[in-house]
């Protein structure tokens, strides 16, 4: 029985994703030489996870003289959402105070960040009249 396909990127097709959500529509060589920069990978691989992004629905896929060229099918916005939010009820029962627990120990925010948090915690409690 073959394997359902992910709904959510893998760490892999989101380094991509980001990628492009960061150049915008690229080939395999233009996706393949940002990749490269972190860790080299082979022309082939690159184009195989591409070609299966564009079956799984997360990359739209046209063609561009003898090329093809992709682009994400979501915003960076929306994607990013979907993901969290399929964390916070599979992880963390949809409790937005344990998740941000975690992620506040995990990423041990500095001064900074915490002032921006406080900040966005308000204007997100002015956007809803609380």
């Amino acid at each position: 029985m073959p394997r359902p396909k992910e709904v959510q990127p893998t760490a892999a097709e989101l380094e991509v994703l980001k990628v492009l959500w960061d150049r915008g529509p690229s080939t395999v060589r233009d996706v393949m030489e940002v990749l490269n920069v972190a860790r080299p990978r082979a022309y082939t691989s690159v184009m195989s996870l591409l070609n299966v992004m564009a079956d799984k629905g997360l990359l739209v896929r046209e063609p561009q003289g003898r090329a093809f060229v992709y682009r994400p099918k979501t915003d960076r916005d929306r994607t990013l959402s979907k993901m969290v939010g399929d964390l916070l009820g599979r992880a963390f029962e949809g409790q937005a105070s344990r998740l941000v627990a975690h992620l506040l120990d995990q990423s041990q925010p500095t001064s900074e960040e915490l002032a921006e948090i406080r900040r966005l915690i308000e204007e997100y409690q002015d956007q809803r009249g609380d």
